[in-house]
């Protein structure tokens, strides 16, 4: 089966088209070691630059066979994440003691980040079992190459598939090693998602203690507050974060909303629509609206107003 017939090209999408209807299959990934043997010259050229479905896991494990285990783990991740529908993970050679004990934990975490790009969801249990095969890799490579603000972002990938237990202690891990500001960060976002919301806040005035001048913690902090229905807190959060970027507009907006809803400020409600269409993240921009216009003996016209931009 080496050649497949002629272009060695189209031999290997048809063979990757084999994989995605069992990934777990030996034959095909045998007949792509068989090609790139013989036809490495004309697969390198053909190949070159084709980011395709069609040809990725395919130069994934052409990328495992020369050794190159982190390009390997990134190249899967990346078809992992346009379709995460097929379990790529079971290939026989992501399991493979020699990947295993090869590939970074920064390459490995940089391929978790990956499946996550196109925002599927992943909280089924139809993918927690796909993603076997990922989570026995954080285990191993976690384990033997703990490095802390690699585990941290591994540990975004059992977050969204719900497997928080692995979240969590992808985030021990880490600390064990050393303490730092990413970690505390993974951890409070997992508890947010399981909405615990004083272990959420707990764990990111750690962060802040870490990274005192990190203007992005005291936004999530004051959104969990503002969550707790503590908006004296949020407010005062989003204006400290202005103290280490005082131009930031979602600190702004997020300061104008909490003021408004605290003590119903016409002119912080006025500073929140006027910054509306600079919020690129429309959900959270509704969701500031929402906060502002639930704020006491607010003008009717103006709370009109943001409900018009909230539905557009």
């Amino acid at each position: 089966m080496a050649h497949c017939g002629g272009s060695p090209v189209g031999a290997v999408k048809l063979l990757v088209g084999a994989i995605a209807s069992a990934p777990a299959a030996p034959e095909p990934y045998a007949a792509l070691a068989e090609l790139w043997q013989d036809r490495r010259s004309e697969l390198k050229e053909g190949l070159g630059g084709d980011g395709s479905l069609s040809a990725v896991p395919a130069q994934a494990y052409f990328f495992f066979l020369d050794g190159d285990m982190d390009d390997a783990v990134m190249a899967l991740g990346s078809v992992t994440g346009v379709r995460p529908d097929v379990a790529w993970g079971a290939a026989p050679w992501f399991g493979d003691a020699r990947f295993l004990g090869a590939v970074s934990a920064a390459a490995l975490a940089e391929a978790c980040l990956r499946t996550l790009d196109y925002g599927h969801d992943l909280d089924t249990d139809e993918m927690r079992e796909r993603f076997v095969p990922w989570f026995h890799a954080l285990d191993v490579v976690s384990e033997r190459n703990p490095v802390p603000e690699s585990l941290a972002a591994m540990a975004r990938l059992p977050r969204a598939c719900g497997r928080h237990e692995l979240s969590f202690a992808l985030c021990d891990r880490a600390d064990a090693v050393e303490r730092v500001v990413w970690t505390a960060v993974a951890r409070a976002a997992t508890w947010r998602v399981l909405g615990d919301l004083d272990q959420a806040a707990t764990a990111l005035e750690c962060a802040l203690r870490l990274d005192s001048a990190n203007w992005s913690l005291y936004l999530d902090l004051a959104d969990v507050r503002a969550e707790q229905g503590d908006f004296a807190a949020a407010a005062s959060l989003a204006e400290q974060g202005l103290v280490y970027n005082p131009h930031e507009v979602l600190l702004r907006a997020a300061g104008a909303a909490y003021r408004t809803r605290l003590s119903g400020s016409f002119e912080d409600l006025s500073t929140l629509i006027a910054l509306s269409p600079e919020l690129a993240n429309t959900t959270y921009r509704n969701l500031l609206i929402d906060y502002a216009c639930a704020g006491p003996k607010l003008p009717h016209g103006l709370v009109t107003e943001a409900h018009r931009i909230r539905e557009n």
